[in-house]
């Protein structure tokens, strides 16, 4: 298990268009993926499960993987949130 805690930076947080980048990243990879929000976690690849968490600019989260590709699957969707989900543009 690895595990990464990472601040939030867009103004907007994890709204529909951001977690759906997040969630094509989290595809990417084998190992199964959370994200925890205070006490709550959630499946990372659950559109609805991030969305329920609320989670707004400024806010500190923490990601979760277990698998065989854990470490690389959290520091990919780390270096994501950290972009301020600059994969928007593309």
């Amino acid at each position: 298990m690895f595990v990464k805690d990472v601040m939030v930076q867009n103004q907007v947080g994890l709204h529909a268009r951001p977690a759906t980048f997040f969630i094509q990243k989290a595809n990417e990879f084998k190992s199964s993926i959370w994200i925890e929000k205070e006490e709550r976690r959630v499946n990372a690849k659950s559109l609805l499960g991030i969305l329920s968490l609320g989670i707004v600019g400024g806010t500190s989260i923490r990601i979760i993987a277990d698998g065989s590709d854990e470490q690389p699957a959290v520091d990919a969707l780390v270096e994501l949130v950290d972009s301020g989900f600059s994969g928007e543009n593309r």
